[in-house]
C-alpha cells in the first residue's frame, strides 16, 4: 500500500504536538532533518537575547548579576532541563561543554571508587567520549584504565575492577539504543557508577534517570533542546551522590562561598559544586529559550512522534528508493532506535549534498552514512514525504555524481 502526500498532511492535522512548530523560525524552502546535530531556532530567541545584550548587558551592566539573576542561571536551566530526563530539579544544572563536563564526572567518579580503576566503555562510543576518558586515562597514569568493548560484551565485562561504565545512550551514527535501565542495574550489581551521554536523546524521548536509578548524566544543549550552536551542557548527579562527589575543576563557582575569595577550596552543597568558571550568560539565555519550546510538552507523545517519523521514513524508503543500492545502518524496530535514521551508500557524502542542493538537510557521518534526525516539536510527516521524493528525484536523474557535490567541506 502506498503512502501518499495527503497522507502525511492528514497525519500532520491529527499531530498533538503540531502546534509547537510554530515555536521555532524554520525557513519555508527547507526540510530540516538534522535537529539530531544543531536544533532549529527558536522565534523568541533573537529578542531575549537582545534584550539581554542591550538592557541587561548594556544599561544595568555588572548589577545584571543579581538585577536580572544572571548567576541562578546554571540552576534555574537546570531545573527546567530536569523533567526532560526524568530527574529532580536540584540534580541537574548547565555549565561548560559535554566534553567538559564528561571528564568532570569521570574523574569524580575514579575518586569516589577508591579501590576499583577501570572505566568501560564501548568501542563504538562517540569518538569525543572516547578521546576525553584517553586523555584522563592518560592523565591518572596507573590510577586509570580504560577497557574498551563490544556493545555486546558489556555486561560481561563488568567485573569487580571496573569503577565506572560510561556509555552513551543514544549511538550517533546507527541510532541504535542502550537500555538505560538493564546496563544502569548491571553496573550497581558490579559495584559500579553508571554515567550516560544524553545528547542524541534528551528532547527527543522521555527518559527516566531517576527512575532508572542513574548516578550520573550530561548531555548538550544544542541538539533536541534547541539551545543554539555550541550552546552550554548540562549535568546530572543523582542526590544520594551529592555529598560524596569531588569534581576536579574546583574553580570558584562551585566554592561554597565564591565571594569571600578564600585561599582554599570548600564545595558549596548539591549541584552549585558541579560548578567551574563564570556562566556563559549569553549562551545560556538562548539555551533558555530553546528549553521554554517544551512547556507544555509531554514527552511520552514526543518519543511516539519520533518513532511514527523514523518508521515512515523506512517506508518511504524502501518504496520510493530501495532499486538504488542503500543499506539500511539503523534499526527497523523504532523500540530499538533514537529520533533519527541512517543508511549507507558508498557515494553517501555526494548523495546528501546534492540532497541539501535541493533544501533537504540532513548529514553525512564517515565513511558512507548518511543520517536523518527527526525533532517531534517541528518535523512534519509531510516532510518526510517530501524527503524521500526528493531524493528519488536525485537518485534517478544522477544529480549527485555532478562535480560540485563531491568536494569534501570542512563540517560534513
Amino acid at each position: 500500500m502506498s503512502v501518499t502526500l495527503a497522507d502525511c498532511s492528514a497525519m500532520d492535522a491529527r499531530d498533538t504536538l503540531a502546534h509547537a512548530r510554530a515555536r521555532f523560525s524554520i525557513p519555508a524552502d527547507v526540510i530540516y532533518l538534522d535537529g539530531n546535530s544543531l536544533g532549529a531556532l527558536p522565534k523568541s530567541a533573537p529578542a531575549r537575547v537582545a534584550d539581554v545584550t542591550e538592557r541587561e548587558w548594556g544599561e544595568d551592566l555588572i548589577r545584571s548579576w543579581n538585577k536580572n539573576d544572571w548567576i541562578g542561571m546554571p540552576a534555574r536551566l537546570g531545573a527546567r532541563i530536569a523533567p526532560l530526563i526524568g530527574a529532580a530539579p536540584d540534580e541537574v544544572t548547565v555549565a561548560d561543554s559535554t566534553s567538559v563536563n564528561l571528564f568532570k564526572l569521570a574523574a569524580a567518579a575514579i575518586g569516589m571508587q577508591k579501590l576499583r580503576r577501570v572505566i568501560l566503555t564501548e568501542r563504538a562510543n562517540f569518538p569525543t567520549d572516547l578521546y576525553v576518558l584517553q586523555g584522563l586515562e592518560a592523565l591518572l597514569g596507573g590510577a586509570v584504565a580504560l577497557r574498551m568493548v563490544e556493545r555486546d560484551a558489556l555486561e560481561t565485562a563488568l567485573d569487580r575492577d571496573v569503577a565506572l561504565l560510561a556509555l552513551t545512550h543514544t549511538d550517533f551514527k546507527s541510532g541504535a539504543i542502550h537500555d538505560m535501565r538493564a546496563l544502569t542495574t548491571a553496573a550497581h550489581k558490579a559495584g559500579a557508577l553508571a554515567l550516560w551521554d544524553l545528547s542524541h536523546s534528551a528532547g527527543a524521548m522521555d527518559l527516566h534517570l531517576d527512575a532508572d536509578e542513574v548516578d550520573l548524566a550530561i548531555g548538550c544543549g544544542y541538539k533536541y533542546l534547541n539551545g543554539g550552536p555550541g550552546a552550554p551542557s548540562y549535568i546530572h548527579v543523582a542526590r544520594k551522590h551529592h555529598d560524596a562527589i569531588r569534581q576536579p575543576l574546583s574553580g570558584w563557582m562551585g566554592h561554597a562561598a565564591p565571594f569571600d575569595f578564600g585561599e582554599h577550596y570548600r564545595p558549596a552543597e548539591g549541584m552549585t559544586r558541579m560548578l567551574c568558571g563564570t556562566p556563559a550568560v549569553l549562551s545560556m539565555v538562548a539555551l533558555e529559550e530553546g528549553l521554554k519550546t517544551f512547556d507544555g510538552i509531554d514527552m511520552g507523545a514526543v518519543r511516539t512522534k519520533s518513532k511514527a517519523l523514523g518508521d515512515l521514513f523506512l517506508a518511504l524508503l524502501d518504496m520510493r528508493c530501495g532499486q538504488f543500492g542503500f543499506e539500511i545502518a539503523c534499526s527497523r524496530a523504532s523500540t530499538h532506535r533514537g529520533s533519527q535514521v541512517s543508511f549507507r551508500h558508498r557515494h553517501g557524502y555526494a548523495i546528501m549534498q546534492a540532497l541539501i542542493g535541493q533544501g533537504v538537510i540532513g548529514d553525512f557521518r564517515a565513511p558512507d552514512v548518511l543520517r536523518f534526525g527527526f525533532a517531534p516539536l517541528y518535523t512534519r510527516y509531510a516532510d518526510i514525504w517530501l524527503a524521500l521524493e526528493r531524493l528519488a528525484a536525485i537518485m534517478e536523474a544522477g544529480t549527485w555524481r555532478e562535480d560540485r557535490f563531491q568536494v569534501r567541506a570542512a563540517v560534513t
